[in-house]
């Protein structure tokens, strides 16, 4: 399982060599640019693709991922180290996005609601079809498989779908899911066995149908 988004960066410098996390903290604390630009390189892409899972839309999942990296930035001082640095900007991550969709839901909950297609992937498919080596027809039946995994992910309960996300595309080990979220670790086996149930039977119900 693997539908996700991730966005580029560029680094004007080489990255600076990191010898043990608690050294790279205290370089954060210090105000290290090299050590921020080492930071954005290993976790903008997967703590954007982590945003996208819960906000199911691009653009909102850039801002978010400001705001997180902002809280990072100016909260880094008060990290003590009781989690992993990962766990951490993870948790900020989810609480982020959480706080981002609950809002949006509540301005938008008298509007009708598709769960058909939660971002339309037609440019993306044409970009793709237009620079990619295979044939159009490969390209965009590789895009529909990708939008039914998507589609039925989107479907599941916050509850599930969180941990779902967290376990098979971000490969968390159960711990640091269980520390993310703040559960204990026989929930987070609890709901993740109930998510890959429910989107077992959702995505057999989507290609049932594309077969109708």
């Amino acid at each position: 399982m693997g539908s996700g988004r991730s966005v580029d960066i560029t680094l004007d410098h080489a990255l600076p060599a990191v010898d043990g996390e608690a050294a790279f903290v205290g370089e954060l604390r210090a105000g290290s640019e090299d050590a921020f630009a080492y930071l954005m390189a290993v976790y903008q892409n997967p703590v954007f693709n982590l945003i996208w899972h819960i906000v199911e839309n691009s653009a909102d999942a850039s801002d978010v991922l400001q705001d997180v990296f902002v809280k990072v930035f100016k909260g880094i001082k008060g990290f003590n180290g009781d989690s992993s640095l990962r766990t951490w900007i993870y948790r900020i991550a989810v609480h982020e996005a959480s706080n981002h969709r609950r809002g949006w839901i509540r301005r938008h909950w008298r509007e009708p609601i598709s769960m058909d297609d939660p971002e339309s992937p037609s440019a993306a498919v044409a970009s793709e079809a237009a620079s990619s080596e295979r044939s159009p027809y490969q390209v965009l039946e590789q895009a529909e498989r990708e939008g039914v995994v998507q589609r039925a992910l989107a479907s599941l309960a916050p509850p599930y779908r969180m941990v779902v996300v967290l376990r098979e595309i971000e490969g968390l080990p159960y711990e640091e899911i269980a520390q993310v979220l703040g559960l204990a670790e026989g929930t987070v086996k609890s709901r993740l066995l109930r998510g890959r149930e429910l989107l077992r039977r959702k995505l057999a119900g989507y290609v049932g149908k594309e077969h109708v």
